[in-house]
């Protein structure tokens, strides 16, 4: 059972992965943001993204392609955000149950009643807060939806298992819980992409993983990754997000942008890949 006075989370990696300066972290996030290809003024609004993937690095390497992929989306008011689990403590598959989550630029609500509707269809989610104290993946992503969506309601759950039949339970879950949702929900998946190998060998091995997510081939992908030894570390959350589009009517994915490290600090010998993506919701 969590404690109410435990649903408060403070942020871990501020000054760290990101300013902790908050006029300095509003206006660096507010210009990779604007790096998103806007919808042109006269046209009618789509429907909100349906899933949207982006990095989780140091913002001086992953800023920008988080940036310009959130920039291109249009985010739902209420925002599930799917992550890995780095740190291997809690539940499996943990959600944060209620409360909020502060970052420099404030507090963001966590929406309890979605979080509740998740445990109750599947009992493979768990209320948990120990598997997101010190993990940094959501923490990293959430000035930009603060930004971007200053109203934003968040459902933080870190995925540990590396179960295909769990993954595709929680995505079936998500599915459910988004279809009877009151309003639009988008979610918001927390991912690099190869670790520590050349930039070449990164972005041949990250576009086999990518082409999976642009076919929303959860299967696909979680093979992919798994055949070739692709260190991309929120493969779990992004098969369960691509389970989830799939049953709401999803047929096709977009790679707004691909990046390195090498590319920001010129090692290419020792790189890490960052891919942004996007999933609209059917017309």
């Amino acid at each position: 059972m969590v404690h109410p006075s435990h649903t408060i989370r403070r942020p871990v990696v501020a000054g760290q992965f990101y300013t902790g300066d908050p006029e300095a972290l509003r206006q660096q996030v507010s210009e990779f943001l604007a790096a998103g290809q806007r919808q042109p003024k006269g046209e009618p609004e789509a429907a909100p993204t349906m899933l949207a993937m982006v990095p989780h690095a140091g913002y001086v390497y992953s800023g920008a392609v988080a940036g310009q992929t959130l920039g291109a989306a249009r985010l739902a008011d209420t925002v599930i955000l799917l992550g890995p689990n780095h740190t291997g403590r809690g539940e499996p598959v943990a959600v944060w149950p209620g409360g909020e989550w502060i970052t420099p630029l404030g507090s963001v609500a966590v929406d309890a009643d979605f979080a509740a509707c998740l445990v109750k269809t599947d009992p493979v989610f768990a209320l948990d807060t120990a598997a997101h104290l010190y993990e940094h993946s959501l923490e990293v992503v959430l000035p930009f939806l603060q930004v971007a969506k200053p109203d934003v309601r968040i459902i933080p759950i870190a995925i540990a298992t590396p179960s295909p039949e769990v993954l595709a339970r929680c995505g079936a879950a998500l599915a459910r819980c988004i279809q009877v949702y009151k309003t639009p929900v988008t979610m918001v998946v927390s991912s690099d992409m190869s670790h520590y190998v050349s930039h070449e060998e990164a972005r041949r091995n990250d576009l086999l993983a990518l082409a999976m997510v642009e076919s929303l081939d959860p299967e696909g992908l979680y093979n992919t990754v798994r055949e070739h030894g692709i260190t991309m570390c929120g493969v779990l959350p992004m098969t369960a997000g691509l389970v989830a589009c799939r049953l709401l009517g999803a047929d096709r994915g977009t790679v707004v942008r691909y990046a390195t490290s090498g590319e920001v600090n010129g090692d290419m010998d020792k790189v890490v890949g960052y891919a942004g993506a996007l999933v609209p919701s059917p017309l």
